[in-house]
């Protein structure tokens, strides 16, 4: 499981400890200055560091550093729960899907707020629109064949990556699907969407993948 990380060290214990059995955690430090990297190789967590700063660049650096057939990615900020991985992880181990998203389905007030949730949903149409695919989130929890990503010659390394994996799996006739997960407020301060500066920038990125 691929965890980008940028000064997550107060999540990283929890989130570490709900890998599933089987699963290994590859934490991608992508230049914290609060000791995460340090915390996560106590907690038994292999550790890549990714110097160039980036959601994307953090992402494809696990993807690169993996080595098991399937490769899932996971915010490392305890909003999402890496225990819901094996269920999103069937159907592509059974064949019938190729890339499987993890809706995100709030559980909490403040979890997912208002600015992040409709800027993920015009992505979304953006999506529909250009590809058919009824896509309602563009999840960060995901799981794929590593072989499979890699063809797929991923090149943004900002916030548009998430959403060219989807792009390029689309065109490339992959069947993607989408399983509710629940969605927690975040430990610590949100790098991207907690913010109107971070969705905007993150919709400025993908807006650019779809261009």
């Amino acid at each position: 499981m691929v965890l980008p990380c940028l000064n997550e060290a107060a999540a990283l214990p929890w989130v570490l400890a709900r890998i599933p059995a089987g699963w290994r955690a590859l934490v991608v430090d992508n230049g914290s200055t609060d000791g995460s990297a340090d915390v996560a190789r106590r907690l038994g967590a292999r550790v890549v560091r990714e110097p160039r700063r980036g959601f994307g660049a953090a992402c494809h650096a696990g993807l690169m550093a993996a080595e098991g057939g399937l490769v899932a990615f996971c915010d490392c900020d305890a909003s999402l729960d890496p225990a819901e991985l094996p269920r999103l992880a069937a159907a592509v181990r059974a064949g019938e899907a190729d890339l499987v998203l993890g809706r995100r389905r709030p559980v909490a007030r403040g979890a997912w707020p208002v600015h992040a949730r409709v800027g993920n949903r015009v992505l979304a149409g953006m999506i529909r629109r250009r590809t058919g695919l009824s896509l309602r989130d563009l999840g960060p929890l995901r799981v794929a064949r590593r072989e499979a990503l890699l063809g797929l010659d991923l090149t943004d390394r900002r916030s548009g990556y998430p959403l060219q994996m989807v792009l390029r799996a689309a065109e490339a006739g992959w069947r993607v699907t989408e399983a509710d997960v629940p969605y927690r407020p975040r430990t610590g301060d949100s790098k991207v969407t907690g913010t109107w500066r971070g969705t905007l920038r993150a919709v400025h990125d993908m807006r650019r993948v779809l261009a």
